[in-house]
């Protein structure tokens, strides 16, 4: 796909009309296109939209996209931040943008939305071993010479079925050894033995090309700083065992990724300690929640808390309810609930209350349940809470709050809605 041909997908996001399909959004806008909608600048609590609704902040996705670039940059790594957070093609567009390398991955359907709208570096941060997915990826990379795409192995079996499926491919698929963050933990060679046995099951192919080796920190067995560096320091000295044994011959770079959103620190550190190997290292950070933040689970574990001089992150999010009953003194109850807010992670956090214009701290007042369509308020006696009120609920965990939504307004601080943000789940 052209670059042109990728401003055009976006641009038909943009032609898509405003109808029923969309949560939130003002009813008297069906039959607008979203760049008609976006071009009135509604402002989100006077311009007719209907709670619930989930909003993003403009100016604090704009410090966050801002502030990893720099980071990554600060630090020289590589950017490949992931996609399943938001799976949001214009979000991918401003994360490349802002200068990542490519957009992180897991399975096949959001690779296809990636390409789509004309991603060329794609960083498939899983095993994949479904032959119908693997032919249409061959076909992607035959079809056009710019589109790069790394994938996991973690098994000789795997590679067996991934040769299957790509005979007869002009370009062979690059892929990663996955190495396993531990015992119990989730996909990835368990032992470097295995890793070597998994290389040569690769190197024994025509269809596939050994380019690096990668894992996921986060799964790391009681982790902690201690614990976490110890596996990125197995990681970095597998690749440098797979460097010195000749498995990389050929290559232009080798990859070494890893890098949730709780222990980039701890990547950036190690990293930066990679040996000088036989070519040039592309260290790959793969962080995704930072895009939006949050205000419970990542809060808590950003590694901006450990490394306050780095800058923090803020969170975007903000859920837009209204007070719909208050049977009592002690209960209130608000029309969002379970097919609105995350909820894996934590409950919603009820921070402010807005009033005939007027926003104040949401004092006294917390979730304690949700239902479907209803979250559980309990108000203590310092709460001024009416039926009517609107109360903006904070959120933990990006990515199941962007997949409960497919089109979010995206707010200034004053309420003027700016722009929409798709999502494809």
């Amino acid at each position: 796909m052209t670059a042109d041909t990728a401003a055009e997908s976006l641009a038909r996001l943009a032609a898509e009309p405003v109808d029923h399909r969309f949560k939130g959004l003002p009813p008297d806008a069906d039959g607008l296109t979203v760049a008609e909608l976006a071009g009135q600048r509604r402002n989100l609590f006077t311009g007719g939209f209907a709670t619930p609704v989930l909003a993003l902040s403009a100016e604090r996705l704009e410090h966050n996209l801002k502030l990893m670039e720099t980071y990554a940059a600060r630090h020289g790594l590589a950017f490949a931040p992931h996609g399943k957070t938001s799976m949001a093609p214009q979000l991918f567009q401003r994360q490349i943008e802002h200068g990542a390398w490519g957009i992180t991955l897991a399975v096949p359907h959001q690779v296809r939305v990636a390409r789509a709208f004309g991603t060329r570096r794609v960083f498939l941060a899983n095993e994949l071993v479904d032959a119908a997915a693997l032919r249409w990826i061959a076909a992607e990379l035959d079809a056009d010479p710019r589109f790069e795409l790394v994938c996991y192995v973690d098994s000789v079996r795997g590679v067996e079925l991934m040769d299957a499926a790509l005979r007869g491919a002009t370009r062979p698929v690059d892929v990663v050894v996955e190495l396993a963050a531990g015992e119990g933990a989730r996909t990835g060679v368990r032992t470097e033995a295995e890793c070597a046995a998994v290389a040569d099951a690769v190197a024994a192919t025509r269809t596939l090309r050994l380019v690096g080796v990668a894992g996921y920190e986060g799964e790391v067995p009681k982790a902690d700083t201690e614990r976490v560096t110890a596996w990125l320091r197995r990681l970095v000295a597998l690749a440098a065992d797979f460097d010195e044994a000749g498995r990389f011959a050929g290559l232009d770079e080798i990859i070494v990724s890893a890098g949730g959103s709780a222990w980039f620190d701890a990547v950036a550190e190690v990293f930066a300690e990679i040996p000088e190997l036989s070519l040039p290292v592309l260290k790959l950070l793969r962080s995704g929640a930072y895009v939006s933040h949050d205000d419970g689970h990542y809060r808590k574990l950003t590694p901006f808390n450990r490394v306050p001089e780095e800058g923090a992150l803020e969170p975007a999010f903000r859920l837009w309810t209204q007070v719909v009953s208050r049977p009592s003194a002690e209960q209130a109850f608000v029309n969002a609930g379970k097919r609105d807010a995350a909820y894996d992670l934590d409950l919603p956090f009820a921070q402010v209350i807005r009033r005939d214009g007027a926003e104040r701290p949401a004092t006294g007042v917390s979730v304690t349940a949700l239902s479907d369509q209803h979250a559980w308020l309990a108000t203590t006696p310092e709460a001024d809470l009416q039926v009517g009120d609107w109360v903006g609920l904070g959120l933990s965990h990006p990515c199941t709050s962007f997949d409960k939504w497919q089109l979010i307004p995206v707010a200034e601080a004053d309420g003027t809605v700016v722009d929409y943000v798709r999502t494809f789940f």
